[in-house]
């Protein structure tokens, strides 16, 4: 790493520890200044407005350099944007955000070997609530598993509930997956998914914008959420209460413009109430099954979900009204005649003739002795 790419990583470094993101005026003052420059005004008290009040308290804590050894030794890196790692294409979607906490992180911890980059190219947020039923839990993990054995990320928050089952079927697909915490990614948060966290960083990465022994604390889950939004080509909950955290993650997704899906659940439910309130009151998309979130998200024209299969068929379906008339008239034991099936049909016999060779090729009617008759097969 060249001094100058060094200095560029213990500036961002800098600049995440001593400011709560999302840090709005930080980014503005980066995104004017670049970040070593910001850097030092910082330091020297030199700024003023939003940057001043958000990096105020902690302008003097120094542990970049701290920072940047603990991840390595934890097997982690900074990724900063000027990286050719940075997923600069689905997080150029900050700047056109109207929500001022809508803002690009200044950096990301990222725990694992995959570029983020990679496999932000196509990917797919799935998210819900902790208290999920066994209902959302199995739909999380199977929408998981077929979204990644389609070729797509899985993003989520990894937290209890639907956040690790959508984690686990990407797992269970043996495609890599990202996971979003909102503390350092040397804690496992929650401590339940210790193990869920390593295996997620051996083929895919865990993220954070917070250093390095960063807590966990409930306004850091909210802000994370932009960044599980924004990784994402659209996002689906699927259980999530009225006040869920993963209601603030379709919020942020929308502000972002990207698609937001939202699965069905049993209307007496608490747990799925948030996605009913989604699709009622914020136009999101229903959905059932992968296939139909890789057509929301996907190539146009080629992630087309097939029609699901009917189990109530009838082999009637298809026929037309003349054929349904005299199909319709032939009894199910006794047979009819030509003129008698014009008769108890209402149809004219000439049609009625045209109509019984398409009956028979179709196996529901059968010809006997000159008379016809419905199939006993057929019911």
């Amino acid at each position: 790493m060249s001094r100058t790419a060094a200095d560029v990583h213990a500036a961002r470094a800098y600049l995440l520890r001593v400011a709560e993101p999302p840090a709005p005026g930080l980014a503005a003052l980066v995104a004017s200044v670049g970040p070593i420059e910001a850097a030092e005004r910082v330091r020297r008290r030199a700024v003023g407005g939003a940057a001043h009040d958000e990096t105020q308290a902690r302008h003097g804590v120094e542990r970049a350099i701290e920072d940047l050894r603990a991840a390595e030794l934890l097997g982690a890196r900074l990724l900063i944007p000027e990286d050719d790692e940075w997923p600069a294409w689905p997080f150029a979607a900050y700047a056109t955000a109207a929500d001022d906490d809508l803002v690009e992180p200044l950096a990301l911890w990222v725990r694992g070997s995959a570029s983020l980059a990679e496999l932000a190219e196509s990917a797919v947020a799935v998210v819900g609530t902790r208290a999920a039923t066994g209902y959302g839990s199995y739909l999380a993990r199977q929408l998981g598993f077929e979204l990644a054995d389609r070729g797509f990320t899985v993003v989520s928050g990894a937290a209890l509930g639907i956040d690790g089952a959508a984690h686990r079927g990407a797992l269970d697909a043996e495609q890599p997956t990202v996971a979003v915490l909102a503390c350092g990614v040397d804690r496992s948060y929650p401590a339940g998914h210790d193990g869920l966290l390593s295996r997620i960083a051996e083929t895919g990465l865990v993220v954070s914008e917070y250093p390095p022994g960063a807590v966990p604390a409930r306004h850091r889950f909210l802000i994370r959420n932009r960044i599980i939004a924004g990784l994402a080509a659209g996002t689906v909950v699927v259980e999530a209460g009225l006040r869920s955290g993963a209601r603030r993650t379709a919020s942020d997704a929308m502000g972002l413009g990207r698609p937001v899906m939202a699965v069905p659940g049993p209307v007496i439910s608490a747990q799925s109430a948030g996605c009913h309130a989604l699709v009622r009151d914020c136009g999101a998309l229903l959905v059932t099954r992968a296939a139909e979130v890789a057509e929301a998200v996907g190539r146009i024209g080629v992630d087309l979900a097939e029609p699901l299969s009917r189990t109530d068929a009838r082999e009637t379906d298809e026929l037309d009204r003349t054929s349904m008339l005299v199909h319709g008239a032939l009894p199910l034991r006794a047979t009819r005649t030509t003129f008698r099936l014009s008769v108890d049909a209402g149809v004219p016999v000439e049609r009625v003739r045209a109509a019984l060779p398409e009956l028979e090729r179709r196996g529901l009617v059968e010809q006997s002795d000159g008379a016809w008759r419905r199939r006993r097969a057929s019911a």
